[in-house]
């Protein structure tokens, strides 16, 4: 099995200078969000928002005007994460950095957030690699590499860290009762969505105050999850830019998922019947018939991570996941990789025969080439991962007329 594992490793190796000479793109930033400056956008009521039956063009402003620079790229990030925060999710709060507190017991980081007079303190245990460091970092959901196997991160020397999410909101809130409702009481009805990924910038807030004594390097932190947590990566992956590498495993409807397309499929996880502890309720309005007034889908979502590093893995063993959704959404957002030159920043990797949450052998040698180029600069490893050989007839292109 190991000299298989090798052998698979080495097919995926490349000419080092393909990535390098992309130069003046950044593969991360040392700000929460660098969109959060631009004007507030104006919404429309659900009766006056117009049917979009196909994926919402990422590159078109709401103004109307469209540009595929990525100079603008920071201008539709912006755009796109308050039409999320306002139809979806509600808005996760901002924080002061001065209202954190962070100190390093032992292995253990803790991290005490102040806000209206009130604390809320994340714990979580770094788990380390051999070596002498500084090392990189992986906020895993639930375990401190998530689902994925340890030994991709901690071999490689990845430092490791769980995120304990019951911290911040139960797996089904109950809204007004959860601990970050003691610190924003006017924010009731914000999405599990938008808190989890809150906690997980606060981890990083505290990251990046004992970094020198946790001995960890803060310029290559990976977020992971798989299921409701694959999704809970997703968003943390997607509003925050200090996260270099997003992998979201198996993360279904509400995810990468398009609505729009779920709404085509069978027995999956769609508008109307997901969990609405994650959502706001006022998202139900865009249920079956009317999903196509949503003025934005989960593409845009996915291309809220660039133009840092996406990796997508899918399972095609399990209907509800609709993970031809999940393609044709992968498919669609990858095109804003491409566009800015970096297409080798976003992978999907969709396959059946194996467990829910249990990575199989052969997306061991994907998940490591992502690890091994975004987290340790390895320039080496290929990164142009794009299967899914189950849709290969998928005509995914009739939902993107923009890309015509």
């Amino acid at each position: 099995m190991k000299k298989n594992f090798k052998r698979a490793i080495a097919c995926i190796t490349i000419n080092a200078g393909i990535i390098s000479a992309l130069g003046s793109i950044p593969t991360v930033y040392d700000r929460e969000n660098t969109a959060d400056s631009y004007p507030l956008l104006s919404f429309k009521q659900f009766e006056e928002l117009p049917e979009i039956p196909t994926l919402p063009d990422p590159f078109t402003f709401a103004d109307g005007t469209r540009s595929t620079d990525f100079a603008d790229w920071e201008r539709h990030r912006s755009e796109i994460l308050q039409m999320l925060w306002h139809y979806e999710l509600g808005q996760k709060p901002s924080v002061s950095k001065d209202s954190v507190e962070a100190v390093l017991d032992n292995d253990t980081l803790r991290v005490t957030v102040h806000e209206n007079g009130k604390t809320l303190t994340l714990n979580s245990h770094i788990v380390y690699p051999k070596g002498d460091g500084p090392f990189p970092i992986v906020i895993g959901v639930g375990f401190p590499t998530g689902s994925l196997p340890k030994e991709l991160f901690l071999d490689n020397g990845v430092a490791a860290i769980g995120f304990n999410f019951m911290e911040v909101m139960s797996h089904t809130q109950k809204r007004g009762e959860e601990p970050i409702n003691l610190l924003y009481p006017d924010n009731l009805e914000i999405g599990a969505y938008s808190a989890w990924p809150w906690g997980i910038s606060r981890l990083i807030d505290g990251l990046e105050k004992v970094a020198d004594k946790a001995n960890i390097d803060i310029s290559h932190i990976a977020v992971t999850g798989c299921s409701f947590a694959g999704k809970m990566a997703l968003y943390a992956g997607a509003m925050d830019e200090r996260i270099t590498l997003t992998i979201a495993q198996e993360p279904g409807g509400g995810g990468v998922n398009a609505w729009r397309v779920s709404e085509t499929l069978g027995n999956v996880e769609r508008v109307h019947n997901t969990n609405y502890a994650w959502f706001l309720e006022s998202m139900k309005q865009f249920s079956e018939s009317n999903v196509n007034r949503l003025p934005i889908d989960h593409h845009q979502l996915a291309a809220l991570v660039a133009p840092r590093a996406l990796l997508i893995l899918g399972n095609t063993d399990y209907e509800w996941l609709a993970d031809e959704s999940g393609y044709v959404s992968s498919r669609a957002a990858k095109e804003v990789w491409t566009a800015f030159g970096i297409g080798e920043r976003m992978g999907y990797s969709i396959e059946g025969g194996h467990p829910h949450c249990q990575l199989p052998l052969s997306q061991y040698p994907e998940v490591t080439a992502f690890i091994r180029r975004f987290l340790l600069d390895d320039e080496e490893m290929d990164t142009n991962i794009s299967r899914a050989p189950m849709f290969e007839n998928v005509d995914w292109q009739r939902w993107t007329p923009w890309l015509k």
